[in-house]
């Protein structure tokens, strides 16, 4: 399992990169506002990141996460927080939810596009008439590809090193996480992906019965451009009909 022990009790960093107030805040703001007067379900809660921070807002929030490690530091934390372990693309849990949603590019961590189809699927099982499902994920970065490359490095930082490699045949992405000691010492953590294009995500939602609401830059609302590395992408079902 890729989200093992050593992973969950190394996820979290308090206060900083995606842990960072100016990252969560504006997440849990949107959420809550969609999630309204109801309850949401976050697909793949992790640690409990946002889903925590949601629920100190008042919003009932159910998690589903394949990993026991990753589910096991959520309840080390918020105890009475409710989890349920399984895949975010079938397992059901009991209840009805105004929202659910997926953070921090995690639908991509389905590895085919059945398992994508049926994760948007599993979503509208879950929600009511005018229910909404939220994603967030980035935008492949295939312009900044070299010529004859299937690689390039995406972040360079003092000690810490990230580099995509692609199979663009099949819309693969394997992320190479380095961390160096100053030393002769580093620690690699390999994730791999499937890109999903946001026309492609729409056509997925149309099957799962859903309609795109609003496709934003971040969180905070900036406007979606050819330009924007990442999207926030609200998909709505129908509301009820009107006797």
């Amino acid at each position: 399992m890729l989200w093992d022990e050593e992973a969950a009790a190394t996820y979290d960093t308090p206060g900083e990169g995606m842990f960072a107030a100016s990252v969560v805040d504006p997440a849990v703001d949107r959420l809550a506002a969609l999630a309204g007067d109801g309850a949401a379900l976050e697909f793949a809660v992790g640690t409990g990141r946002v889903g925590i921070p949601l629920a100190a807002r008042g919003v009932p929030v159910t998690g589903i996460e394949l990993s026991e490690a990753m589910a096991g530091r959520l309840r080390e934390k918020e105890p009475s927080f409710r989890v349920e372990i399984g895949d975010m693309a079938a397992t059901r849990v009991d209840g009805e939810f105004t929202l659910v949603y997926l953070v921090f590019n995690t639908i991509s961590n389905l590895l085919t596009q059945a398992e994508q189809v049926e994760c948007f699927r599993n979503a509208a099982r879950h929600l009511g008439p005018g229910g909404r499902f939220v994603v967030e994920l980035f935008v492949p970065d295939l312009r900044g590809l070299p010529p004859g490359r299937d690689g390039s490095v995406h972040r360079a930082e003092d000690g810490y090193v990230l580099v995509h490699t692609y199979d663009v045949l099949n819309q693969g992405l394997v992320s190479h996480h380095f961390w160096f000691d100053g030393l002769r010492q580093a620690r690699l953590f390999r994730s791999p992906h499937r890109y999903v294009w946001p026309a492609e995500l729409d056509l997925m939602a149309q099957l799962a019965g859903f309609e795109l609401e609003s496709r934003h830059a971040d969180w905070a609302g900036a406007p979606f451009t050819a330009d924007s590395p990442a999207h926030v992408s609200t998909y709505r079902l129908p509301p009820a009909a009107t006797p």
